[in-house]
């Protein structure tokens, strides 16, 4: 259950949480061509309140709606600065943000060019997306039976809407088999991504994920990752993988703004090295948490204070 907040920024004003409502005939509502984020803003080890890589979140919320040929009504600068406001104005030192562009009501069809595109900013605590627990013991996942969308039938590097059903079906699959997140293969039969997160192995001391020209999104988090590896000396490589590269791997995590740097301990009944957070992986994600919310400060450029 999301914990209402005072306010939610709709369409340039700040209004009463619960008079951010829309119509029943709202064209996002029904055919799910929209665009949105997932952000975080944390209370770091100073007690001030950083919202993690919010020009790179605002800038991927554009490119996502110009993906989906949506005419944006504000700035880059207009959202950045209503992300800051509405974490400002629920008095909120830890949040999770969610920005949205969707297609407002007027006509009804698949065109509908002329409908108003509107967006909202809302903000709500929310802890460890895939649990506390998952993120010292890890978790177990299960390769799903949906494939990631194929690039020619979906565009993969934008964050639209109607593309996460695709997700929500290997999500469902996964937890009602008893597991905790889906992992899906692409349109060749290889290792994409998580339900909602980005993927990565561990062998022989060398970290491998997908290439960004796969079909997985261009996680910021996954960037992260990335760059931390280079400033810690770790090793790593782009390259596709199959699922018994996986099994086979010494360590497996996901990562996302959500599900932050989370372990992968199994993956369809196979442990995963040892079964548990391993040591590359335990280096990634306390220097990770203490980016966000501690006080490694080498990447001041990711930090927007409110």
């Amino acid at each position: 259950m999301v914990k209402k907040a005072d306010r939610i920024w709709l369409d340039g004003e700040l209004i009463p949480w619960d008079e951010a409502n829309v119509h029943v005939l709202t064209h996002t509502l029904h055919y799910g061509l929209g665009a949105f984020e997932g952000i975080r803003a944390y209370q770091r080890s100073d007690g001030r309140t950083a919202i993690f890589r919010l020009h790179d979140h605002v800038r991927r919320l554009i490119d996502s709606a110009r993906l989906m040929t949506m005419n944006v009504p504000f700035s880059h600068e207009q959202l950045y600065e209503a992300c800051r406001d509405t974490v400002r104005a629920n008095g909120q030192a830890s949040a999770y943000l969610r920005p949205i562009i969707f297609v407002g009501d007027g006509a009804m069809g698949l065109y509908a060019i002329d409908n108003p595109i509107r967006v909202a900013v809302i903000t709500w605590e929310w802890g460890a997306y895939l649990g506390d627990e998952a993120l010292e013991h890890g978790i177990r996942g299960k390769i799903s039976s949906f494939a990631r969308n194929h690039p020619n039938s979906l565009l993969s590097k934008g964050k639209i809407n109607g593309h996460y059903v695709n997700s929500i079906l290997a999500k469902r699959e996964a937890m009602a088999a008893g597991y905790q997140e889906a992992i899906m293969l692409d349109h060749n039969g290889l290792i994409s991504e998580a339900s909602g997160e980005n993927i990565f192995i561990v062998k022989n001391g060398i970290v491998k994920t997908p290439s960004y020209s796969s079909s997985i999104l261009g996680g910021i988090t996954r960037d992260t990752v990335l760059k931390i590896c280079e400033a810690e000396g770790i090793p790593y490589e782009f390259g596709s993988f199959a699922r018994d590269e996986l099994y086979l791997a010494d360590e497996c995590f996901c990562v996302g703004t959500a599900a932050e740097v989370t372990p992968i301990r199994e993956c369809d009944d196979r442990t995963i090295g040892n079964g548990k957070r391993g040591e590359i992986t335990s280096v990634i994600q306390s220097t990770y948490f203490d980016v966000v919310k501690g006080s490694d400060d080498r990447w001041p450029e990711w930090l927007d204070y409110v």
